[in-house]
């Protein structure tokens, strides 16, 4: 019989919370590089709300695949192969966000309540489709020493 503690996944809750807590601070850092380079691109440039969007983001999901494939989830998994699966979750994503954060800030919205806004949407859904979908049958196969 399988112990309470532990999931049908193998993990126990513990480990469950700390993956997570883990995604949860890889995100803040890459949260920070997302709205330090669109205060940059925004302040420096004069470009328009999407532009320093686009970037930005490009900017943080390197950062965060990078070291939730590598930390959070520890995962073995063929590395193009898991970008390629993570970059799927923004061939929607993107053009939505982009969408609605252009009509949002040209209804008035102020940009930087928009781009964090979008953010915490990005966090939640991010998660769960990483998690669920990308690295599903490969968390914790990498080996310590890798």
């Amino acid at each position: 019989m399988e112990n309470q503690d532990t999931q049908a996944n193998g993990m126990s809750r513990k480990a469950q919370w700390f993956q997570f807590l883990k995604f949860t601070l890889f995100s803040i850092s890459a949260g920070a590089i997302q709205m330090s380079s669109f205060a940059l691109l925004t302040e420096l440039t004069g470009m328009p709300y999407w532009p320093c969007y686009l970037i930005s983001l490009v900017l943080s999901v390197v950062w965060n695949f990078t070291f939730n494939r590598k930390f959070t989830f520890k995962s073995a998994a063929n590395v193009p192969k898991a970008m390629l699966l993570a970059l799927l979750f923004y061939v929607p994503f993107t053009p939505l966000s982009t969408w609605w954060g252009k009509a949002l800030t040209d209804a008035g919205w102020n940009a930087y309540v928009v781009e964090l806004g979008t953010m915490v949407v990005n966090f939640v859904l991010e998660f769960l489709y990483q998690r669920f979908f990308v690295f599903r049958n490969s968390i914790n196969t990498a080996s310590k020493n890798a």
